[in-house]
């Protein structure tokens, strides 16, 4: 069917972090370039306030250092040989990086620190509050355990549809005529899943192929291109499985189509479903069906389960000899 990789956890360098979120963090470098290097190993950030007090135990090293309004106004009370040493006793705990925010100007003793602990020391224009808030979800990102699996991501009417099969079953066929009927791309042939702080799986392209489709007997086609910026998604919460398979193959006994049958990825069930591959049939429009009733189903509505109880009522009245 597919081949996966064990989900992992991604190692998150302070480079990765600076380069992910220098627009939606306002973020840059000041200073300690030769850090860019140091790794994160926790994606909470933590804020120093006993530590540059003195106070190190149980002190959180291995985060994202932020130094607010208020840890910047004390260190700005103190006298220049007290400040030097508190900071000194900061940067000697092997902490990844440091982060200014509120735009305020790094003291003098910590440019001169960072160049000798090669810890990049970064600034933004954000509110400490707001800067800890979208950086913490970014580290989650960036952190959360992925996985790559081999298979077209496509999201129908808001519901993310991962269809898989083996070469040669029409993945990337199916993908495009639902591109033409107004569906949009995330992923094609490979694509990248990560667990988020919910627990859902989000679907993205891996990033040298993003926006790329390949067609047999046609190669390499960029969708945004040909069906307008509209056609593609950055990522999309995974909601079906559509696994398309060989007629008579023992997969094909799911051929009902119940959703009950789920598929466990990275410890998350998503639903699934199979679907024979016949000449003429339309696959296109029994994958939109598909992810149709995935949604009503989300929304509560079971349409086998309310016939199922209609036939159940029905002899039950038979039984019972009222008709």
């Amino acid at each position: 069917m597919s081949t996966e990789k064990d989900g992992k956890i991604e190692k998150v360098t302070v480079g990765t972090f600076l380069e992910t979120g220098k627009k939606p963090l306002i973020i840059d470098l000041v200073c300690g370039t030769k850090g860019l290097d140091n790794y994160i190993i926790e994606a909470t950030l933590n804020r120093p306030g006993l530590a540059l007090s003195g106070f190190f135990e149980h002190f959180a090293y291995k985060r994202i250092q932020v130094i607010g309004l208020a840890e910047h106004a004390y260190l700005s009370s103190m006298s220049d040989v007290d400040r030097a040493k508190r900071l000194r006793d900061f940067f000697v705990s092997k902490i990844p990086c440091v982060v200014l925010t509120r735009g305020k100007k790094a003291f003098p003793e910590i440019e001169g620190l960072a160049e000798e602990f090669n810890i990049p020391v970064l600034k933004t224009r954000m509110v400490t509050k707001h800067f800890v808030n979208a950086a913490t979800i970014i580290m989650e990102n960036l952190m959360a355990p992925r996985l790559t699996i081999q298979g077209t991501m496509v999201e129908i009417l808001g519901i993310g549809v991962l269809i898989e099969g083996k070469p040669g079953m029409g993945k990337s066929e199916t993908a495009l005529s639902l591109l033409k009927k107004g569906h949009a791309l995330v992923a094609d042939d490979v694509t990248a899943l990560r667990v988020d702080s919910s627990g859902s799986i989000i679907a993205s392209p891996l990033d040298v192929t993003r926006y790329h489709m390949e067609i047999r007997g046609l190669g390499i086609i960029h969708v945004p291109s040909l069906f307008g910026v509209a056609s593609v998604r950055e990522e999309k919460r995974l909601d079906l499985v559509v696994t398309l398979c060989q007629p008579g193959t023992k997969d094909e006994e799911n051929r009902g189509g119940d959703l009950k049958v789920t598929r466990t990825l990275m410890g998350v069930e998503v639903p699934q479903i199979f679907l024979p591959v016949a000449p003429g049939r339309d696959l296109t429009n029994v994958v939109e069906t598909a992810a149709l009733d995935q949604r009503l189903r989300r929304l509560g509505h079971d349409a086998a389960k309310e016939l199922d109880e209609k036939l159940m009522t029905l002899m039950n009245k038979g039984l019972d000899g009222s008709e």
